[in-house]
């Protein structure tokens, strides 16, 4: 009687969550390949978050920033700095377009592979006149390795011979 009650509940509790699995993964689709998506985290008690969207472009790399939080008529410079956000190098490496309205975009000179190294991290301040104070910051992941060798073709093992009889 127990097992059939503990398996009735189950059910039922698996039956409710299944819309909102549903609607979970509707909501999160996965990005295209040559795209990297990099949370964009606030600090310093900004309230700013967001993402920040690396797409492929051959040798190019289109980057578009959407921040929320952000007051309407706020120009917050971004930039591309060498490091993580834990540890950043102050001098940015690449300028990005500045995020106005919350919402950026900038085409880099680089293939995308060419950030994605671990090294780096994409960055917001403030404003130009406070370029020091840090809003919002996302590290760029490496990217996954992949062999480019040829795998070696296997040589079965010689099957163990069977005594005569």
């Amino acid at each position: 009687m127990k097992r059939s009650t503990i398996a009735i509940v189950l059910f039922v509790v698996a039956l409710a969550a299944a819309p909102r699995l549903e609607s979970m993964a509707a909501s999160a689709p996965a990005p295209a390949p040559g795209t990297v998506v990099i949370p964009l985290q606030a600090i310093g008690g900004s309230n700013q978050t967001g993402s920040a969207t690396l797409t492929s472009a051959g040798d190019k790399t289109n980057v578009v920033i959407a921040l929320n939080g952000v007051a309407a008529d706020a120009v917050e410079p971004a930039h591309i700095h060498q490091g993580t956000c834990a540890k950043l190098d102050p001098k940015p490496t690449y300028g990005l377009t500045s995020v106005a309205g919350g919402q950026s975009a900038t085409t880099l000179n680089m293939p995308l592979s060419a950030l994605q190294t671990g090294g780096f991290a994409i960055n917001v301040h403030q404003s130009a006149a406070n370029i020091g104070t840090y809003v919002a910051c996302g590290n760029i992941p490496a990217a996954a390795a992949t062999s480019t060798q040829p795998m070696a073709p296997s040589t079965p093992a010689p099957l163990p011979s069977m005594p005569s009889r």
